[in-house]
């Protein structure tokens, strides 16, 4: 017996990656991106994927699966497109809607039918400071009670308190139908066994060198965006964890000098420390601090996946900027390791899972 998994807006695969190395069965995924799709079908090949918006997806073509996994429990994972709940756009988005908002109460219809035995859910912090029910956060809670689920829990995280070499805060909710569920807990920091937290040195430090616009020839997706003349001057000029203040005058943006803000972008990583969130746009110099430590150059595309903790066989498809948008998307693996890991022990503890 073994837990079942139904990943919904699943993209490449890092909470289904995740829920695998906890010894669960990922039977299901839904996306709609083509080249998550074929990103997927790679690294989960006896997986079911719908690539199909879940929108215009019929519950009945997920809960005619569901019935079929019984009496095996089954758990729904839902980490659907952050965009319009992220600090950038809510305010805007407040004034205007946006459609994705939508997304969260379509996936709760999902759970009102199929009555998973959990549901783990993962987006970003700030959705769940909106608990009205006027609000998708309120409304999802609402319906999860009335849906059977009495056993509640939800906090925004840190992903390097949980293995993740990678300074990202997320809210992460688990439901239960079978008794009191608490969340994980923390595995790295004061506190706990392991008090320091994971580097990125740690987890890319051993990759072999390549140049900007390079792909190595053997380890697999380690290709680096290339740069312009002055993007390279600017990245020789910038010391390891340092950023554009380290300039000289002539390097410096116009924008820049009129604002103390945006000094995360063209920065390079230090190795002795977490990595800052990976965004969609990981690949690229210009948008974050996601400069390599000390080779010229933005992270390679493998160098990222590995900091969200994929394994070095993951293997991703697309474009550059695909890929990054699969990786920067993705939940990390070791966190939804660690939380399948919970889910485990409490399907046990309630004696649901033998």
């Amino acid at each position: 017996m073994s837990v079942r998994v139904f990943d919904f807006f699943s993209g490449c695969g890092g909470a289904s990656c995740g829920f695998r190395d906890a010894g669960m069965d990922v039977v299901f995924a839904l996306d709609f991106d083509p080249d998550s799709k074929r990103t997927y079908r790679l690294n989960f090949p006896s997986t079911r994927f719908k690539l199909k918006d879940i929108r215009k997806t019929a519950v009945s073509e997920v809960s005619s699966i569901v019935k079929l996994q019984k009496p095996d429990p089954v758990l729904f994972c839902a980490c659907a497109p952050c965009q319009p709940f992220t600090k950038q756009n809510r305010k805007q988005l407040d004034r205007e809607g946006d459609d994705r908002k939508s997304l969260l109460s379509r996936f709760a219809e999902f759970v009102k039918v199929c009555k998973p035995d959990i549901v783990f859910v993962e987006n970003v912090p700030g959705l769940e400071q909106k608990k009205l029910s006027s609000e998708p956060f309120g409304r999802f809670l609402e319906s999860l009670r009335s849906s059977g689920y009495g056993h509640i829990k939800y906090n925004t995280v840190r992903a390097m308190k949980y293995g993740v070499p990678q300074c990202r805060s997320r809210l992460v909710l688990l439901a239960s139908r079978h008794g009191p569920i608490k969340l994980p807990l923390k595995t790295n920091g004061p506190g706990t066994d392991n008090p320091s937290y994971e580097t990125v040195r740690n987890w890319i430090g051993e990759l072999p060198p390549i140049d900007a616009g390079e792909e190595h020839a053997t380890t697999l997706n380690h290709r680096a965006s290339g740069l312009s003349v002055l993007n390279m001057e600017r990245i020789r000029a910038t010391p390891e964890g340092g950023g554009r203040k380290d300039w000289p005058e002539r390097l410096q943006l116009d924008c820049h000098k009129k604002t103390t803000g945006y000094s995360d972008v063209y920065g390079r990583m230090a190795w002795d420390r977490p990595a800052t969130a990976l965004t969609t746009r990981c690949n690229s110099y210009s948008n974050g601090r996601f400069g390599h430590p000390d080779q010229d150059r933005a992270i390679s595309i493998r160098e990222a996946a590995c900091l969200q903790t994929f394994p070095l066989d993951f293997r991703f498809e697309g474009s550059l900027a695909s890929m990054a948008r699969q990786i920067g998307n993705a939940v990390p693996v070791k966190l939804a390791k660690i939380f399948g890991q919970q889910i485990n022990r409490h399907l046990k503890e309630v004696g649901v899972l033998q």
